[in-house]
């Protein structure tokens, strides 16, 4: 079963040197039938203007995953990490017993855009702890590149949670295959561009919870690039 999310219905807030929209249930957007789905709990995808940013702030027990489309994002925490995060880099933020962190935009000029997911953890009170890698672009084109995952495998990000985090760009026409073991289920977010999911259709910021299916096979259109979630 595929249940669409579409892009146009999620949550929407504008600050001027922010424009963000939320998947989920977030800040002032609430909707008690978007609460998240699975383990996964925000996808917010953000676009901050040139210079400006989020100031030091706190968080606690949520795995925090940064994955920037476009421009540049400057980090800063109080575990004495500072970074900056490019596309095709993806960064995980174990917030645990507590963890301060700014965001900036890097650039002066140009804006930055990216999307914040948060997933909940497995248990509380874990110590906090911080990862940043790239993944090329060959490693991603016309196939699933895990990104994130429990057992840290293939070079992944290593999450405190029982979910995996794939990332593709598929060419016109491309096809990729994922078989979720029994039990699990499925979100895909469509970051740009345009795909389609055993037939579905899924367009920039739409996104689909996947339950039952046995097999997914993914197309791409219009040079789509999803993000897809493994969960418990």
């Amino acid at each position: 079963m595929i249940t669409v999310r579409n892009g146009r219905d999620r949550g929407h807030a504008d600050h001027g040197w922010l424009r963000s929209r939320h998947s989920f249930s977030f800040a002032d957007y609430y909707d008690p039938a978007q609460m998240g789905y699975s383990s996964l709990r925000v996808i917010n995808e953000d676009r901050v203007a040139a210079g400006a940013g989020f100031p030091t702030h706190a968080h606690r027990d949520m795995e925090i995953i940064t994955y920037v489309l476009d421009g540049a994002l400057e980090h800063k925490d109080s575990m004495g990490n500072s970074s900056v995060i490019r596309p095709g880099e993806v960064q995980r933020m174990s917030a645990g017993t507590g963890v301060s962190h700014s965001e900036y935009n890097h650039s002066k000029t140009e804006p930055v855009h990216f999307l914040q997911i948060w997933i909940e953890p497995e248990a509380r009170g874990i110590a906090p702890g911080y990862e940043q890698k790239a993944f090329a672009t060959v490693e991603r084109s016309n196939r699933l590149r895990l990104v994130a995952a429990p057992d840290g495998r293939e070079g992944a990000l290593r999450l405190q949670q029982n979910a995996e985090l794939y990332v593709a760009e598929l060419h016109d026409g491309a096809t990729v295959r994922h078989t979720p073991q029994a039990g699990r289920r499925v979100y895909v977010h469509v970051a740009r561009g345009a795909v389609q999911v055993n037939g579905v259709a899924l367009n920039a910021g739409d996104g689909a919870r996947i339950e039952a299916e046995a097999a997914l096979d993914i197309k791409g259109a219009m040079q789509g690039e999803l993000l897809l979630f493994d969960l418990p």
